[in-house]
């Protein structure tokens, strides 16, 4: 079979049938991601909980070597949007510019009654990274060598 999957060793356990993530080439895809704190527990407040499903999506990632910056769409299930600005300020802490793309939609409900899921498609670049690394820098034009790396 073509695809592989994986889950992080000290992340949360699926709570169903399905993956934590699966990976097919380059492409990752991350299950929606829920709030589930270290102590197996899910936090009130929409901060917290949006602070979780993030730390979980890294430690899924780090376990094949990736980043939150390898992230290139997220899909957040929100069941008040209510909450919006408050996630979006917790959320702008974990990606930089240029940020992935996203959809954020209002759900009746999210499993264990969560405020928030965040699921992720991911790009692994690090063989292109390596590649890129190793070149040596030709053919440039002038001092700028953004187009050789």
């Amino acid at each position: 079979m073509f695809i592989k999957s994986f889950e992080a060793e000290n992340g949360p356990a699926a709570i169903g049938p399905y993956s934590p993530a699966v990976k097919l080439g380059d492409f990752v895809y991350v299950s929606g991601q829920l709030p589930v704190n270290e102590n197996n527990e899910i936090d009130e407040t929409i901060e917290l909980q949006t602070k979780a499903c993030l730390e979980n999506m890294k430690r899924l990632l780090a376990a094949q070597n990736l980043e939150l910056r390898h992230v290139v769409k997220t899909t957040v299930f929100m069941t008040d949007l209510g909450d919006f600005d408050k996630f979006n300020e917790v959320y702008a802490q974990y990606f930089e510019k240029p940020y992935p793309a996203r959809s954020c939609v209002q759900v009746a409900a999210l499993p264990k009654n969560a405020k928030v899921e965040i699921e992720a498609l991911v790009i692994d670049t690090l063989v292109y990274e390596a590649n890129m690394s190793n070149q040596s820098c030709s053919g440039c034009h002038g001092s700028d060598c953004s187009g050789c790396r």
